[in-house]
């Protein structure tokens, strides 16, 4: 009781061949195995991007603002019909 044998391992692959079949299963493995490298790829590129230095921040400084006195609009001259 309680002990698997490679008979059960062999049935057990048999319902499984079965139920999804020779195809299905070869399917599946190719998506995990194109999961796997997409994975893969993505943690490279993530430390790549970490491994490069960080850009500086570049700062807008805006110009001093002086008190000044406002000037005064010159007048307007009349106009000839």
């Amino acid at each position: 009781m309680g002990g698997v044998s490679i008979w059960h391992w062999i049935v057990v692959g048999i319902v499984v061949m079965l139920l999804f079949g020779r195809g299905k299963i070869s399917e599946l493995m190719g998506d995990v195995a194109k999961g796997i490298k997409s994975f893969k790829q993505g943690m490279a590129d993530e430390s790549a991007e970490a491994a490069k230095p960080a850009e500086p921040v570049k700062t807008i400084e805006a110009p001093a603002q002086t008190a000044q006195a406002p000037q005064a609009a010159p007048a307007a001259e009349p106009k000839a019909h």
